[in-house]
């Protein structure tokens, strides 16, 4: 059984929509997308998404990452490079109830009950399940317990509005921290193992 793992870029007040483009996600009248551009550096890429997409065999995406990536990712052919070479070649699952013509090759919709048809993908999943961004689907598999690994990038900004990935009525879980590094540009990047429900005690 493979894994499902989410990599989400979060401000320091853990907001998560938008991050890489002004017209990526204004919804909500939001209107300070890009913010992690000015954070992006080599130490970004190399190594940790490239080990990240090492270990894909299929990734699960909303519809509007999906169509974000399908606009970018096919136009890079260059098969020695890490992260387009997995995206082009393996499984692609997106989830929405109205697309149903995706044009990226590979790919197949999930249209049916999200948990369920999850679960069944990562029952037949040899490694990692991969979910890149797609804020409102990660918030989706937070809320079932269906994500195992969280690799978190908190970037040094504080923006006081915007959707949060951990928000209000976010379900109580407790994670296990089991790497860590900070990049040139400030960002931090934390993996954590889901272990079950928080435990409580006092001082």
């Amino acid at each position: 059984m493979g894994k499902l793992t989410l990599t989400a870029y979060v401000s320091l007040d853990g907001v998560h929509q938008a991050p890489g483009g002004p017209e990526e996600d204004p919804s909500g009248g939001f209107e300070q997308g890009g913010w992690s551009a000015p954070y992006r550096d080599a130490d970004l890429g190399r190594p940790f998404i490239v080990e990240v997409f090492s270990r894909a065999d299929a990734f699960l995406l909303g519809r509007r990452t999906y169509e974000i990536f399908a606009g970018h990712w096919p136009k890079v052919t260059d098969p020695a490079d890490p992260v387009a070479s997995r995206l082009n070649s393996l499984p692609k699952y997106v989830a929405s109830t109205s697309l149903t013509r995706p044009g990226w090759e590979g790919t197949t919709v999930i249209a049916g009950e999200l948990g369920k048809e999850v679960a069944a993908l990562k029952e037949r999943t040899g490694r990692e399940v991969q979910v890149h961004g797609s804020g409102a689907l990660a918030r989706s598999l937070l809320a079932l317990d269906l994500v195992d690994t969280v690799h978190l990038l908190t970037f040094p900004v504080v923006l006081g509005a915007g959707r949060r990935l951990f928000g209000e009525g976010a379900v109580p879980t407790a994670f296990r921290h089991i790497w860590g590094g900070t990049t040139g540009t400030g960002v931090t990047i934390h993996t954590y193992e889901r272990e079950g429900r928080p435990v409580y005690g006092s001082y």
